[in-house]
């Protein structure tokens, strides 16, 4: 394993932040760490990238990786341009190709605002700025804590092609926190943390699996005649419709092709992570 830690707790006098929590994670995979509010994520990433010295527990590399940190706030200095920020922090590692920050302006499409002050960019171009600077250092782990945080859509989505671009192509391992769950949909772990515990580790299709219901919906003249076709109770039944929480797709296409004169019309909705973290975490406001 490239990182590991082992009974990682975290003690701010009678609070508990992180509570025993383990973790194996490999090179070049792809690992979201999910939870509410105040659950653990950015203070577990803490300790994981040395920021904060565990209370118990450690932190293990199988090697000294170069580490890459994308923080929630800005780092950089908003009077400079973008140029002199990455230079000053090119100028802090030892071994950088004098080529660094050029290059890096070009795979991250920096080019058109490099001599402009980075306090006057836009959110996204600014998100981009911050990962040129992670990546300065050619790091093993990118660390990225809620990196698109009150971004559009269509600049989450750029930054995120960007990102798995990078993963793809420098067997990059990554290692994420975010409130944006669909992000998590492409993670080959996803660890979802409430009150410092993890509760759920696997892949993003085996939480989905494990605590996310496919909902089948179902239109028909008679549901009562429905219903007592189908040996499954619905979760809910009015004088129209029939709704069933199924664990497999295939199920619902049993029920469909086996029911298909009394259906009129259908829709099936597979489990997404929203449900799946809903599921585990609760839908208490925090």
């Amino acid at each position: 394993m490239l990182l590991e830690a082992k009974n990682l707790t975290k003690t701010f006098g009678d609070q508990v932040a992180v509570d025993g929590v383990n973790l194996q994670i490999k090179q070049g995979s792809f690992t979201a760490l999910l939870g509410p509010n105040g659950a653990g994520k950015s203070t577990t990433m803490s300790m994981l990238i040395g920021l904060s010295i565990p209370t118990a527990g450690e932190v293990t590399y199988d090697r000294k990786p170069r580490l890459g940190v994308v923080f929630q706030g800005s780092v950089l200095d908003e009077m400079l341009t973008v140029k002199e920020n990455l230079d000053i922090r090119a100028g802090q590692y030892r071994r950088v190709p004098t080529d660094r920050v050029s290059v890096l302006s070009k795979q991250l499409g920096l080019t058109s605002f490099m001599s402009q002050r980075y306090g006057t960019l836009s959110g996204g171009q600014k998100r981009r700025v911050d990962i040129a600077r992670a990546l300065i250092n050619n790091p093993d782990i990118l660390f990225l804590d809620e990196p698109t945080t009150g971004l559009d859509i269509q600049t989450r989505l750029a930054i995120w092609t960007l990102i798995q671009r990078l993963q793809r192509e420098h067997h990059l391992t990554v290692i994420l926190t975010t409130h944006y769950l669909d992000e998590a949909d492409s993670a080959d772990n996803v660890i979802v943390i409430d009150h410092g515990k993890v509760l759920a580790w696997g892949t993003a299709a085996e939480i989905k699996r494990r605590y996310a219901g496919n909902l089948l919906t179902l239109a028909a003249a008679s549901p009562r005649q429905l219903a007592a076709r189908i040996d499954q109770q619905p979760m809910r039944m009015t004088d129209d419709r029939l709704v069933y929480d199924l664990a497999t797709a295939q199920a619902a296409m049993d029920i469909l092709v086996t029911n298909h004169d009394l259906i009129e019309n259908f829709e099936f909705r597979p489990g997404s992570m929203n449900d799946a973290f809903l599921a585990l975490t609760g839908r208490e406001m925090r």
